[in-house]
């Protein structure tokens, strides 16, 4: 079988399909990525890849489409304002991956098609092609919901190829069934995928006190910066815990002279970096909220844009999670964090329903015949 991936050139849509087309690889299918620049997280991964679209990246785009207005932070919208602005620029995003990708998906040979909900062009290839397609599912949105928002602002290329609709497609979804995701779909184990990078070999043993890890994910700091962890750190430097900065390489010049319970780390894949620690604070990323779930970790979590405060929602709901505005940050709510027993429970109880999924490798067969059908 040839599997070929493709979703918008961002980790948190990319990633979450690396275990997915890994599994594949491992059972001895073919597979190949088709994105937009940039390609760089995506060559970590190891597998082949066709460059699609006209060299422009997703900022770019965004910044056409929205008539240079790029935000993340968005607090006055609503999660439906938010996923609508959202269907409108990838779309935007999707329109020049068109012919390049049905043209590689042609001329390869491809017996499924997995893609990511945002990729508006996928289910268009899906359906001239007649392909049986999947959408792979990166959190608690839905992704069939989600084609649909996207499928309305692609008409026009609908119409140019002919092709009277989005493709009917199986969802793959990567969280328990506690948290949501599309009726009907094919659930799988969440297995993080963060990219490479190295890890401070101390990091792995425990220290005298509790570890918080603190992280705003990939695309956050690069568009607002460490402004959400103002208050959070210096609130930190009254809590009986240790803080692992982990931001990359974003400035951290708006924090100041940070506590010595603070530590700033380089680029450290998440999900080693919880293997010896006890919660996470972040913005609500659906890869970063997922990493810290599959390690069982409790959560607290701070929603700046995108979908944060839709996983905010789902995730606090379950009782592993607390919530919160970047102001709103306390010393008594960091203590809270590693000291609330119920949220420990909670947080265990999600862990086993993730670890009680398929993993990818058991997930194969049905990908198998879905293509098969």
């Amino acid at each position: 079988m040839r599997a070929l991936f493709t979703g918008p050139a961002s980790a948190g849509h990319l990633f979450p399909m690396i275990p997915t087309a890994q599994a594949l690889r491992a059972a001895g299918h073919e597979v190949l990525f088709a994105s937009s620049q940039p390609l760089d997280r995506l060559r970590e991964s190891g597998f082949p890849i066709v460059e699609i679209g006209d060299g422009r990246d997703i900022r770019e785009v965004f910044a056409e489409a929205t008539n240079g207005e790029v935000r993340y932070v968005a607090p006055e919208l609503t999660p439906e304002q938010i996923l609508d602005r959202a269907a409108y620029a990838f779309a935007a995003v999707s329109r020049p991956t068109v012919d390049d990708l049905l043209e590689t998906a042609d001329g390869w040979g491809a017996d499924l098609l997995v893609h990511d909900s945002f990729q508006a062009a996928a289910p268009l290839v899906a359906a001239k092609l007649k392909i049986p397609s999947v959408i792979q599912n990166f959190g608690v949105t839905s992704g069939l919901h989600m084609v649909r928002r996207l499928a309305d602002h692609f008409t026009e290329a609908y119409e140019t190829y002919g092709v009277a609709g989005p493709a009917e497609a199986t969802a793959l979804d990567i969280i328990p069934a506690s948290l949501g995701g599309d009726e009907g779909s094919v659930r799988m184990r969440y297995v993080p995928y963060n990219g490479g990078g190295t890890i401070p070999a101390e990091l792995f043993r425990r220290g005298t006190r509790p570890r918080i890890v603190v992280t705003l994910g990939t695309v956050l700091t690069e568009m607002d910066g460490v402004n959400a962890i103002v208050r959070l750190t210096e609130a930190a430097a009254s809590v009986d815990a240790d803080f692992l900065l982990a931001v990359g390489d974003a400035d951290l010049g708006p924090l100041g002279t940070l506590p010595d319970n603070v530590r700033p780390l380089p680029w450290v894949p998440l999900a080693e970096l919880l293997t010896a620690s006890d919660a996470l604070i972040h913005h609500g990323g659906s890869g970063t909220m997922l990493t810290a779930l599959q390690a069982g970790l409790p959560q607290l979590v701070l929603p700046q844009g995108a979908d944060h405060f839709t996983n905010a929602d789902a995730l606090t709901a379950t009782g592993a999670a607390l919530r919160s505005t970047a102001e709103g940050v306390d010393a008594e709510l960091l203590t809270r964090l590693v000291t609330d027993r119920t949220l420990a429970d909670a947080a265990t109880r999600l862990r086993a329903e993730n670890d009680a999924l398929p993993t990818p490798a058991e997930t194969v067969p049905a990908l198998e015949a879905l293509a098969a059908r």
